[in-house]
C-alpha cells in the first residue's frame, strides 16, 4: 500500500480534519518542502494543513525544539539557568527548577545528533519512509486509532503526555518506539492556535501496517458489532 493509499484510508475511515503527518529523521538530501526559518510546532500546524517542511539546525528557530530534536546539545551552565528562569518565571509552565528537572529527566532523552534534518509532510506526499505518523485528532478518533493499534497484541503503550510539544508528540515516539497520546504544552498550543479539541497521537511507522490491517476486523475500524442474545438487554 502506497503512502497516499494509507493516507486515504485514515482520512476516509476516521474523517480526519487534519492531514496525517509523515515525520522522518534523515541524513538524505530532500528537495520537496519549505526550507525557511520556523519552529517545529509551527511547522506541525502548517503540515497538518497540507504544507511540507525540511528543518535542520540552520532554520530551526526554537532553542527548545532544536535541543529536543537533536540539532544542538542539551543546555548546561548559564544556558540551562536561563532556561530554568524562563520556564518558571516567564512562561510559568512549572513551579520550580526542581519540577522542571523532573519533567526533563523522567522521560526519554532528546534526539541528540540523531540526524541532519527532519522532514515533515502530509503522509500522501511522503517521498521517503516515515519514522512515525502524527495525527491531530479529537478524542473519539484517538480512541479508535489506539484501539486499532493495540488490536493484535493487546499491549497498552507507555505514555508521555507532558513536556514540550515537539518532545511529547515527536521525539518520545522516535526514541522509545511507543505509540503516544499527548495534549502538548500550553505555550505551543496557544501560540500556534491549535484548536481546543486537538489531541496529538503519534504512531511509529512500523506499527501502521498492522493498525490498518485491523480496520476490517475491529469495531473501532469498520467491522460490524454482533451482540449475542444472552448479552442483549430486555
Amino acid at each position: 500500500m502506497s503512502y497516499k493509499e494509507q493516507a486515504d484510508v485514515f482520512k476516509n475511515v476516521f474523517k480526519l480534519k487534519y492531514e496525517p503527518m509523515a515525520i522522518s529523521f534523515t541524513n538524505e538530501e530532500i528537495s520537496s518542502g519549505r526550507y525557511e526559518k520556523t519552529s517545529i510546532c509551527k511547522a506541525m500546524k502548517l503540515v497538518s494543513q497540507g504544507e511540507s517542511f525540511i528543518i535542520d539546525q540552520n532554520v530551526s528557530t526554537c532553542p527548545g525544539g532544536s535541543q529536543y530534536c537533536g540539532f544542538i546539545e542539551p543546555h548546561t551552565g548559564k544556558k540551562k539557568r536561563s532556561l530554568q528562569n524562563f520556564l518558571t518565571k516567564g512562561e510559568k509552565l512549572t513551579s520550580s527548577i526542581v519540577s522542571f528537572e523532573r519533567m526533563r529527566t523522567l522521560t526519554s532523552p532528546p534526539a541528540t545528533d540523531l540526524a541532519d534534518r527532519i522532514v515533515l509532510c502530509p503522509l500522501d506526499k511522503a517521498e521517503i519512509r516515515p519514522d512515525m505518523i502524527l495525527f491531530l485528532c479529537n478524542a473519539e478518533q484517538a480512541c479508535r486509532l489506539i484501539t486499532l493499534d493495540t488490536y493484535w497484541d493487546g499491549k497498552s503503550p507507555e505514555q508521555q503526555i507532558i513536556g514540550a510539544l515537539c518532545h511529547s508528540a515527536i521525539v518520545y515516539t522516535i526514541i522509545s518506539g511507543n505509540t503516544n497520546m499527548s495534549v502538548g504544552d500550553w505555550t505551543a498550543r496557544s501560540h500556534q492556535g491549535f484548536e481546543a479539541d486537538v489531541i496529538f497521537l503519534s504512531v511509529p511507522y512500523e506499527r501502521i501496517h498492522n493498525l490498518i490491517a485491523a480496520i476490517p476486523h475491529c469495531s473501532a475500524g469498520d467491522a460490524e458489532v454482533h451482540i449475542p442474545e444472552e448479552f442483549q438487554s430486555d
